[in-house]
């Protein structure tokens, strides 16, 4: 009786084990049917690109999917992006979000992927390629266009124009400068007076807008182009003490530039949803991975919010100016 006891009990623990090793089997089996996206996009420094992520991780959370996030130090290192891509391939990546610092340099990276059978969705800025399945991000010219309606608000009868722009190749910026310029263009009482490109970096923004106002001082209007662009240019302003002056509309939105909306270096933002970039690129990755293409559109437009000193403390601008982030 004793030994069928014995017997019983070793059976028992050899069960167990097997059931443990069996469910241990079973976690791993699930972490292996995990499909691959890679998200590269141009930098990782920025509250923008931190609110894309975001956006990602909660879409590959709800979708189960393994997700890489990528993008080089600076928004001009296009043969980064390029590596950094080819890596994802070499990975196993099944799909690709990718937004492209080069419009055209970064071509062969995607076609390199498309070839290698990944889904290609492009955010925030689009590259010359028909292998890309769709493009998730702000209608550019428009937001251009509503850029150059905010900057003929700024009071003065004749309006001379700064535009402080960031890589000429990308192609986003330069969508968004065409639909300033649609506008800007054509009025007898504005004079675009300088456009500089620069660096996406505040540091470079700042010393090229300080050196262009004093170059230019009936300057009364500045357009930037991005997150960098705007904290660069608000920065010049404040330290010529032009608040008064200039009349300064940025896009993106983070702490320094919303400081700057409530003390008058900056006068209007160009918000866009880079939280909704994150999210829908990487759902739409999933539904292209999983043969739903049907229900992927060629274009998503994920809108733009114009923010000002008197309407900034409104609950739809508030949910603009602060979105999740947390990456």
């Amino acid at each position: 009786m004793a030994k069928s006891k014995k017997v019983g009990a070793v059976l028992a623990v050899l069960l167990c084990g097997g059931l443990l090793c069996g469910c241990s089997g079973m976690a791993d089996q699930v972490a292996a049917q995990k499909r691959r996206v890679a998200l590269v996009v141009k930098s990782t420094q920025t509250e923008f690109w931190k609110s894309a992520f975001a956006g990602a991780k909660a879409a590959a959370t709800e979708y189960n999917l393994e997700l890489s996030i990528q993008g080089p130090d600076t928004e001009e290192d296009y043969q980064t992006q390029n590596v950094m891509v080819n890596r994802a391939v070499e990975e196993g990546a099944e799909a690709l979000v990718f937004s492209a610092i080069d419009y055209e340099n970064n071509v062969p990276a995607v076609e390199i992927a498309s070839q290698a059978g990944l889904e290609i969705v492009a955010i925030d800025s689009g590259v010359d390629s028909d292998k890309i399945s769709t493009y998730i991000g702000t209608d550019n010219y428009a937001a251009g266009r509503m850029a150059a309606n905010a900057a003929l608000q700024c009071g003065e009868s004749q309006i001379r124009v700064g535009l402080v722009n960031y890589d000429v190749n990308s192609a986003n910026g330069q969508e968004r400068e065409q639909g300033v310029r649609e506008i800007l263009d054509h009025l007898d009482n504005v004079e675009i007076v300088d456009a500089i490109n620069v660096f996406s970096l505040a540091e470079n923004a700042q010393a090229r807008t300080a050196a262009m106002l004093m170059e230019n001082p009936d300057i009364n209007v500045i357009i930037a182009f991005n997150e960098p662009t705007s904290v660069g240019a608000a920065r010049a302003v404040s330290e010529l003490k032009k608040e008064e002056q200039v009349w300064l509309v940025g896009f993106d939105s983070n702490v320094e530039t919303v400081d700057k909306l409530q003390t008058g270096a900056v006068d209007v933002l160009i918000v866009q949803n880079p939280y909704a970039m994150g999210y829908l690129g990487v759902e739409s990755a999933y539904k292209l991975m999983s043969g739903q293409d049907a229900e992927v559109e060629k274009t998503v437009d994920t809108a733009t919010v114009l923010v000002t000193r008197d309407n900034m403390f409104t609950p739809d601008c508030q949910k603009a100016l602060f979105s999740f982030s947390g990456w």
